[in-house]
């Protein structure tokens, strides 16, 4: 097994440990993330089973109407405000991280870019990234 990620919010009072590898990861740049990372763009990693996700602490969640018409949790730091992770209504044994969460941000491969239709001229990501107008329909 490789080695677990691990990671929380800037304060310490989140904390999550995850043994599983990822199933994803990418920048997204719809309107909601670019709203909640006060940016041009969002990064994630998903992984695909919420069991294999060790939470400390306790997030605020807060519910938003994905570009998708999903319903998406961001889960946050009530104290450092802190976005930490994401979960999906229709989707629940998926749990998505913020890449900047990360205790070792570096472990962090993006694959792809999700919404680049949103993306905004100032907003520089990597060319060599393929790039989809909106999220990809899952394998």
């Amino acid at each position: 097994m490789s080695k677990a990620y691990t990671g929380g919010c800037a304060c310490g009072a989140i904390r999550y440990e995850i043994t599983a590898k990822p199933i994803f990861s990418n920048h997204c740049q719809c309107r909601d993330c670019q709203q909640v990372s006060g940016t041009g763009h969002g990064s994630y990693i998903t992984f695909a089973n919420r069991a294999d996700v060790t939470l400390q602490g306790q997030a605020t969640l807060w519910d938003r109407v994905a570009d998708s018409g999903q319903v998406k949790s961001h889960g946050f730091c009530p104290s450092c405000g802190s976005p930490v992770y994401l979960t999906f209504a229709a989707m629940p044994a998926l749990f998505t991280i913020h890449a900047a969460s990360l205790d070792q941000p570096e472990r962090f491969r993006p694959q792809l870019v999700t919404y680049a239709i949103r993306g905004h001229a100032w907003d520089h990501l990597d060319p060599a990234l393929p790039a989809c107008e909106k999220m990809p329909p899952a394998a």
